[in-house]
């Protein structure tokens, strides 16, 4: 079969309306996420937590935190490692758990983490002993007796339990059961996520690589690692090329010829439409980088600037803060990346207002 031949037009429609950005927005949380299969969590929330920033980007200022916080609650979501997921997906890496630390043949660092869990065994099974006795608990109330400190040149460096406890939540042990504020609560897995069996470790991946697919839309085969979920999508879908850009895609079959009406959006920097920022580049031309690692002076659209759709293009940036203590949403500046139109400024200036509304605040006078 010969490739799908797609303009750049077609594939950032494609792209756009598979992450659920055009004009027909969804109304339920839970099938959202579903949809686009994850909410990555970040604490930072310069405006508000990135998970709920993706949420009112779909389904606008009726969205309430409180949504997720129930979903979370009744276990129709799921945390695992720093995303929130469909609590059916879990059956999707149950079989890279028990493969924990990876399938032969292991990378040194593989090799290397499975050897300090295993030396650290009794310290392991004293925490599944007391979360089986008191759990949910958090890393804090867990004694360190771990015979051998975790050694990282970064900021895990002999945090041993809670290094620990990541693994064994890889190693599908133990779960996040809740959180207290930002401190997250484990438990015992088997009193968290549901009682699924494993698929086979080969279609499990297949399967998650075609329900990441059908989330992005369109997608590299191969690509870098990412430690949060990754870029590319393997042979799922049909192979596609997109005119002016190097290379062939993967496309979700079921996009192709759909009609499209786009909207405008706000978009967290962490939004699964850019977080692959080689993706951004080359379908919607778009450059894009975090600053809030950078000093001020340096920065050129904000600590956390929120890029902005319109339509099928990503065409600038919005650098806002919520001042919770006087009750504003701050707009310091928005940054366009093209001339706007009157239609355009307007769609956007909307959505600035939609979010102060969300997040019952008022809008600075400046913006």
């Amino acid at each position: 079969m010969a490739p799908h031949r797609l303009s750049r037009q077609d594939a950032r429609r494609i792209a756009v309306r598979a992450q659920w950005l055009h004009r027909d927005r969804p109304t339920d949380l839970v099938d959202l996420v579903r949809h686009v299969t994850l909410l990555q969590l970040d604490p930072t929330a310069a405006i508000a937590p990135s998970a709920h920033l993706v949420a009112w980007s779909r389904l606008g200022h009726r969205y309430r935190s409180a949504e997720l916080d129930a979903a979370l609650a009744d276990r129709s979501l799921v945390e695992l490692l720093a995303t929130v997921r469909p609590a059916e997906d879990i059956t999707l890496y149950r079989a890279e758990m028990k493969e924990w630390p990876g399938p032969s043949p292991l990378r040194d660092w593989q090799v290397s983490r499975g050897e300090w869990v295993r030396t650290n065994d009794a310290c392991r099974r004293d925490i599944l002993r007391r979360l089986r006795r008191s759990g949910p608990l958090p890393s804090r109330e867990l004694p360190d007796t771990c015979v051998v400190p975790w050694r990282s040149t970064g900021w895990t460096d002999n945090r041993n339990v809670t290094r620990l406890l990541d693994m064994m939540v890889e190693r599908g042990e133990v779960a996040v059961a809740g959180r207290r504020g930002n401190e997250r609560l484990f438990d015992l897995a088997e009193r968290v996520y549901p009682d699924v069996p494993a698929l086979p470790y080969d279609e499990a991946a297949w399967r998650r690589n075609e329900r990441r697919l059908s989330a992005l839309g369109i997608a590299r085969s191969r690509g870098p690692d990412c430690t949060v979920e990754p870029l590319d999508v393997g042979d799922a879908g049909e192979e596609a090329v997109v005119d002016g850009v190097r290379g062939t895609w993967r496309v979700d079959p079921a996009q192709l010829g759909q009609p499209f009406a786009g909207r405008a959006a706000l978009l967290s920097p962490f939004d699964r439409l850019l977080h692959d920022r080689k993706r951004a580049a080359e379908l919607f031309e778009f450059e894009y980088i975090l600053e809030m690692y950078k000093p001020a002076a340096a920065r050129r659209w904000g600590y956390f600037a929120l890029p902005v759709l319109y339509g099928d293009r990503l065409v600038g940036k919005l650098d806002a803060t919520a001042d919770r203590r006087a009750g504003v949403l701050r707009v310091n500046a928005l940054h366009w990346d093209v001339e706007p139109t009157k239609a355009m400024s307007s769609a956007v200036h909307g959505e600035v207002r939609d979010l102060a509304r969300w997040l019952d605040l008022t809008r600075s006078p400046s913006g």
